[in-house]
């Protein structure tokens, strides 16, 4: 049987509104500057419920029914690692940051003191358990060399550095939940 054309588009909308209504709930407001962390941004984090490992005040949004991460669809990631990112990683330019996929990413930074060599940043949230295989930072650095910015290699203990400052913050992060709750 075939469906008129007006028909199709009506179903296809019907379907495509449950979709466009949970777009309500995305943070919305003035868009992130250059070296700016847009704190509203920081706190849409999917997998957040009110009580639970993820939780975190002001952070109750979640897909799906229950406030169990098992019950959401979509991919979640750990409220207090996403925020530890942003924050640890809030004096580089942000560029792009997923709080569904888990996935930030910083523009070109050039330390004040070095201007002839820069850095860049991408961090992937892999899980909503806290844990040190929860976090990945992969980090570029370029220096300039005859007007020309040049690939260099990076120290893995940078990268570890990170790393170890985004646990640490998110660990901040939940003792100060906590003790907001009690």
């Amino acid at each position: 049987m075939k469906l008129r054309r007006g028909v199709r588009y009506g179903i296809f909308s019907l379907a495509l509104a449950p979709a466009l209504a949970a777009c309500s709930y995305l943070p919305h407001g003035q868009p992130v500057q250059p070296g700016q962390v847009n704190n509203t941004m920081a706190q849409a984090v999917p997998g957040a419920s009110a009580t639970g490992e993820n939780a975190m005040p002001g952070l109750g949004f979640i897909f799906g029914k229950g406030n169990t991460p098992n019950t959401a669809t979509g991919i979640q990631v750990n409220a207090y690692l996403w925020r530890a990112t942003l924050d640890t990683l809030s004096f580089m330019p942000l560029v792009s940051a997923d709080p569904f996929g888990g996935v930030i990413i910083t523009d070109w930074y050039s330390p004040p003191a070095t201007p002839n060599e820069r850095f860049k940043a991408n961090a992937y949230i892999l899980s909503q358990t806290m844990s040190a295989n929860a976090i990945k930072v992969s980090l570029f650095h370029q220096v300039l060399q005859n007007g020309q910015w040049v690939n260099a290699n990076v120290d893995p203990a940078t990268v570890n550095g990170l790393e170890d400052r985004i646990l640490a913050r998110a660990a901040d992060l939940k003792a100060e939940a906590q003790n907001t709750k009690q």
